[in-house]
């Protein structure tokens, strides 16, 4: 196995990005961007801290990120599994990379930029769902945003229904937890009791 080793190895395989590769990024949000983020629902956070790196779905009915205003961006932190990882990095490492996928289109958008975790009420309050409001807020500012093409999303076919794959091919998570847990948790239980238990604790 041949492995690169120099950031001139690198370099000399793939060359120097084009301008079109280049120009597209910027410090703040353009009009243009606003627009694809405020038709985002979904989003990946990824995180870092001392015990290593993290990525976590991130999505909401309708925009999954408010702008505040061109450097700014408020993430609610919805119900989870209690983990914190994030929260966790974010606290000790402050750094945060977001990609936005946006529903039947190829482009994708990234943001890298900068988190606090905020528990102002009033801006709670402004996330509230059903009468219920997240924990707390990450107030991210921008550092670099821009827009990724869409080969990836192409590629992989993300948006096409006849690629969907049927769920009851995957192993189920409860089926994974009983496994993993030699049967203390999970189960067909855990899979039976799921939906409505999610229903019950989305927000």
């Amino acid at each position: 196995m041949s492995i690169i080793t120099s950031m001139e190895q690198l370099e000399a395989l793939y060359g120097t990005p084009n301008e079109s590769s280049t120009a597209k990024e910027v410090p703040h949000l353009i009009p243009e961007y606003r627009a694809m983020i405020e038709a985002s629902p979904f989003c990946a956070l990824a995180t870092s801290g001392p015990e290593g790196l993290d990525c976590s779905p991130r999505g909401d009915p309708w925009s999954v990120v408010r702008v505040q205003d061109d450097r700014t961006l408020l993430l609610p932190d919805r119900r989870g599994n209690n983990r914190i990882d994030t929260l966790r990095n974010i606290l000790r490492d402050p750094r945060v990379a977001l990609l936005f996928l946006l529903p039947g289109s190829g482009s994708t958008l990234r943001v890298n930029g900068r988190a606090v975790l905020s528990v102002d009420p009033e801006l709670l309050e402004s996330f509230v769902v059903e009468e219920k409001a997240p924990r707390s807020v990450a107030v991210i500012t921008i550092d670099t945003v821009y827009f990724q093409c869409a080969r990836a999303v192409v590629r992989a076919g993300l948006w096409d229904a006849a690629r969907h794959i049927d769920p009851k091919r995957l192993p189920t998570p409860g089926r994974i937890l009983a496994k993993l847990s030699e049967g203390r948790v999970g189960g067909e239980t855990y899979d039976r009791e799921w939906p409505a238990r999610a229903r019950a604790s989305m927000w």
